[in-house]
């Protein structure tokens, strides 16, 4: 909520500044285009404003010239209102593909056609409004930029209290042979959408606020690594959703559940609420690394003692979403499989010396 409440007021401060300097500094008497171009900058994209007021601009020129040229020869009504929105949305098209493009030129084109007068010459003082607008939008973001850091902490928080709570619950289920606490488990982690599409904001408002505030240019790449990590999280999201699945239907099909496998689990819970804790003290991983390839180990024992067919799938899934996690926080894709594969591999080679080493192995 917090970021949406500080757009709103970016939004405000940019629409009553583009307002002001087109009407004083500029001698536009109704400057419509310029707190409407400020505001659709404002809220275009998170993240991708310059992209985005791109393609306003360039909706807003076809609104504008299309609006301005036809309303001159047919004049106003519904009919050419119809008319004139078909025919700058038609034009914006075939200038870009973006949805930005076409959804100004429709709106510009019923503002001429509805709201602003039909007089000549105003064509380039409509553009220019428009101009104004989206580049003060810029500066406004720039000089009431968010705190990166803690949009993002804030928007993390209820992401990672779910996540881990619905692993937890998931390791117990398993533990119990619990086949519908698995299945509400599964069905907790397919609700984390909504959170996780706002930490994915949260992480595009900073890694603008970054990119546009001098004074932060030097935490560039601190928030590209959150851009990396915050994508690789919604990737464990949905190999936990299948994990959980599969150990559900392991549960019901009476195959065998080693205690390694609910451990795995309860690992990777507690693996994410270190990693939230590293994260905030910006502290380096090393401990959550640890906690999640201990989960590659107890996986790895949970294989050596045997499972059926949907339990090969979950001790899979298990090097999967720990690969995944290896990759939020910040090993690149090499290291994060070299790491799990040697760790499994290596697990399995002391269980077999154990074994060999065992009273009465040949």
């Amino acid at each position: 909520m917090e970021l949406y409440a500080i757009l709103a007021v970016q939004a405000g401060v940019a629409a009553a500044l583009a307002w002001f300097v087109a009407h004083t500094v500029l001698g536009h008497p109704s400057p419509v285009f310029a707190p409407s171009a400020a505001v659709g900058t404002i809220a275009a994209a998170i993240g991708r404003r310059t992209r985005r007021t791109v393609e306003l601009l360039i909706g807003v020129l076809a609104g504008i010239v299309v609006g301005d040229a036809l309303v001159w020869v047919i004049g106003t009504g519904p009919w050419q209102t119809g008319t004139v929105v078909t025919l700058a949305i038609l034009l914006a098209l075939t200038l870009s593909r973006g949805g930005q493009v076409v959804t100004q030129a429709g709106g510009t084109a019923v503002l001429i056609v509805t709201l602003a007068p039909v007089q000549r010459g105003l064509e380039v003082p409509r553009i220019i409004d428009a101009v104004v607008g989206g580049v003060i939008a810029v500066l406004v973001v720039a000089v009431l930029p968010v705190n990166p850091t803690r949009l993002i902490q804030r928007a993390a928080r209820p992401l990672f209290a779910a996540l881990i709570e619905q692993l937890h619950e998931a390791a117990e289920g398993l533990s119990s042979g619990d086949a519908d606490k698995l299945a509400a488990a599964r069905d907790g982690l397919a609700e984390l959408d909504a959170p996780l599409k706002l930490l994915h904001d949260a992480v595009s408002g900073a890694e603008e606020a970054v990119a546009v505030s001098p004074a932060r240019w030097h935490r560039r790449r601190e928030f590209d690594h959150y851009r990396r990590g915050t994508r690789y999280l919604g990737l464990s999201i949905q190999g936990g959703q299948e994990l959980l699945r599969r150990a559900a239907t392991a549960v019901r099909d009476g195959e065998p559940i080693p205690s390694g496998l609910p451990s795995a689990v309860h690992y990777f819970g507690d693996a994410l609420a270190l990693l939230q804790i590293e994260m905030e003290s910006r502290h380096e991983p090393d401990r959550s690394e640890r906690l999640i390839l201990t989960a590659v180990d107890r996986a790895a024992e949970a294989y050596r003692e045997g499972v059926g067919f949907s339990g090969n799938v979950v001790v899979a899934q298990i090097r999967t979403v720990a690969t995944d996690l290896l990759r939020v926080i910040g090993r690149t894709e090499q290291e994060a499989s070299a790491r799990v594969r040697e760790r499994f591999d290596r697990r399995q080679g002391d269980g077999a010396a154990e074994d060999s080493a065992a009273p009465g192995r040949p």
